[in-house]
């Protein structure tokens, strides 16, 4: 996720007329040399590195620190610090004498990105010789306070105040949350829902999907507070949503709804897609499903490969540096005449599951099948393209510093998604390949770690609690479709992390997460299964309705029996002469439904 900068001083007025001089100054440094002749020396930069496996013996026989600019293509602050920083006659030359300059997008890196996310982007981190951190900086650093900053660490390399010693992992033994855990999680949960301005946190203002999905679960229990702020959020949410041309701004500064930063990124959109087609059949508000429909537009318009997979992001500004909120006030046209802002077409793996599973999503919510063509094309381009052997895969099309476990732990959902929306087993079988080298490659002592190479060899991998609690909600239910016990030993692995003492005081947006995974482990889904032949419209029907269902945390199958047992035959079904569907709950199944409008009615009885 980003971050607005801590310390970000300068007014989009004076951040503009800084820029125009820099161009100034360099469009006059032309001119003036137009007659000296080819052997004018440019003026001096910063010679910028890629990250290496040796970038720290570099430093060591090199006697300088190791700078990290570690920011995003579409980041607006990134392109402000790269514009005036990083051209600061005085930076440069500290930079020159002493350091070693790295740049890195945290989109290519997710070793890097994962390690140091909580400092937004930019980040900026120097290292010492031996690896180790000396100072970490979040946000836009101006170039007086960058030059001191710079030369003090030059005077005096011992770790500043921003570096604390990390957290002894300590993990819950039990694989599983107390009742006092979960109390205290769901106080933090509602403590930190803002009334006067709605949604969740004070200063950034975005949509968290797993705090809609879970106060969605409490709203089916009853809980009318949970489920006001939840629509609250929703409907506010909804101003990110940019009118033109669909699709969503990151996030709003500000602590209110009111300030974009127009960046639009993979994870946003496909989690805003998948949040909002859940939330309109959920509460049947067609304004949701306009909104997800505005998503999927943009998606399909602007992030869209030519091989049909999906581009990672576009850029929050038109001119790097420059704010853009004139330019996406603007109609479609005028926002063409003056150029579309840069995208990133990378094409990664994690990116694209996020994507494909938000598709899938939709395609059960309305039955589109151009949704669901989406969806497949682009994981079946992932699989031939970014396959590696044994059932993972790697980021982009070479494996610097891979695998990684967000693009297997990305697909794994996604295959999964596909199989409960289309009942093809061909899915189910990809799922479980990428969950064994899941288990084979990036299981921890305690859950499951970010990735395996450490960072240079010297920077150790640690778990993430975003992914984690991806692994535990995805194995869980990849379990219950196997009846395979070990998928929720996984499960239960991934939450022994983020359930762990040593986790709970750095939750944030992760306590709905958290809550969900602990819950889900712990209470089987909702169990819908259409008895019938695949190529009978009827059966077709009770399986699209079972599809559709309000509830998110459902097994729905589909047993033709030409196909022989179902993965997992843990209900004897009788057979009938025609199509019927069955709900089974904890406590009960139902008697055989042959109208799919009777499933769709279907209320499970809540505790």
């Amino acid at each position: 996720m980003s971050a607005s900068p801590a310390g970000a001083i300068l007014s989009h007025a004076n951040l503009n007329m800084a820029r125009r001089l820099v161009v100034l100054s360099f469009l006059l440094a032309m001119v003036g040399s137009s007659g000296i002749g080819a052997d004018e020396k440019k003026e001096p930069g910063i010679e910028w590195r890629e990250w290496s496996d040796d970038i720290f013996a570099q430093a060591k026989k090199q006697n300088r620190f190791v700078l990290l600019d570690l920011g995003a293509v579409w980041c607006h602050w990134c392109h402000v610090m790269e514009e005036i920083t990083y051209r600061d006659p005085k930076v440069i030359a500290l930079i020159n004498s002493r350091y070693i300059a790295v740049r890195v997008d945290q989109d290519s890196r997710p070793d890097l990105s994962n390690r140091y996310e909580d400092y937004g982007w930019p980040a900026t981190i120097v290292f010492n010789t031996d690896g180790s951190e000396i100072v970490k900086r979040q946000g836009y650093i101006p170039p007086k306070p960058m030059a001191s900053l710079l030369q003090a660490i030059i005077d005096d390399p011992s770790p500043g105040p921003s570096i604390v010693a990390e957290a002894t992992l300590e993990p819950n033994k039990d694989g599983d949350l107390t009742q006092a855990e979960r109390d205290g999680l769901r106080k933090v949960l509602r403590d930190s829902y803002d009334p006067k301005n709605q949604g969740w946190g004070t200063v950034h203002k975005y949509l968290n999907s797993d705090i809609i999905e879970y106060c969605r679960a409490e709203a089916m229990r009853g809980d009318h507070d949970a489920e006001r702020m939840a629509r609250a959020t929703l409907d506010a949410q909804r101003q990110l949503i940019d009118p033109i041309w669909g699709g969503v701004y990151q996030y709003s500064t500000d602590g209110d709804w009111k300030h974009p930063h127009f960046e639009k990124i993979m994870s946003i959109q496909a989690e805003n897609l998948r949040t909002y087609a859940q939330s309109y059949v959920f509460w049947n508000e067609p304004s949701y499903l306009d909104t997800a429909k505005k998503i999927r537009r943009y998606l399909e318009n602007f992030l869209k490969s030519p091989e049909e997979a999906f581009y990672t992001s576009q850029d929050a500004d038109l001119v790097p540096g420059e704010h853009s909120a004139d330019y996406f006030a603007l109609s479609d046209a005028a926002r063409r005449a003056r150029g579309i802002p840069r995208i990133d077409k990378h094409i990664y793996a994690r990116e694209n599951g996020w994507a494909s599973n938000a598709l899938a999503v939709l395609y059960g919510v309305t039955g589109d099948e151009n949704a669901l063509t989406e969806a497949s094309k682009a994981v079946e381009w992932i699989i031939a393209n970014r396959s590696l052997p044994d059932g993972g895969f790697r980021h982009d099309a070479q494996n610097d510093g891979g695998p990684y476990l967000g693009d297997s732990a990305s697909m794994a959902r996604a295959f999964l998604t596909l199989y409960a929306v289309t009942a093809d087993r061909k899915w189910l079988s990809r799922a479980e390949k990428t969950a064994a080298f899941i288990e084979a490659n990036f299981k921890g002592d305690i859950g499951y770690i970010a990735f395996v190479q450490p960072l240079a060899g010297v920077l150790s991998p640690r778990p993430q609690v975003d992914e984690n609690v991806a692994i535990a909600r995805t194995m869980n239910m990849l379990g219950h479709y196997t009846g395979n016990t070990r998928y929720h030993d996984m499960a239960r692995h991934a939450l022994r992390f983020v359930s762990a003492p040593s986790v709970g005081d750095h939750q944030g947006f992760e306590v709905a997460g958290i809550l969900l995974a602990g819950q889900e482990l712990n209470t089987p889904p909702l169990h819908l299964t259409v008895v019938g032949r695949k190529d009978d419209p009827a059966a077709r029907a009770l399986f699209h309705a079972a599809v559709g269902h309000r509830v998110s945390y459902k097994r729905v199958e589909w047993w033709d029996a030409r196909e022989g047992k179902l993965p997992n035959p843990d209900v004897e079904y009788p057979q009938f002469d025609k199509a019927a569907a069955f709900v089974c709950t904890d406590r009960s199944c139902s008697a055989p439904i042959f109208d799919p409008v009777k499933i769709t009615e279907f209320r499970p009885k809540t505790k």
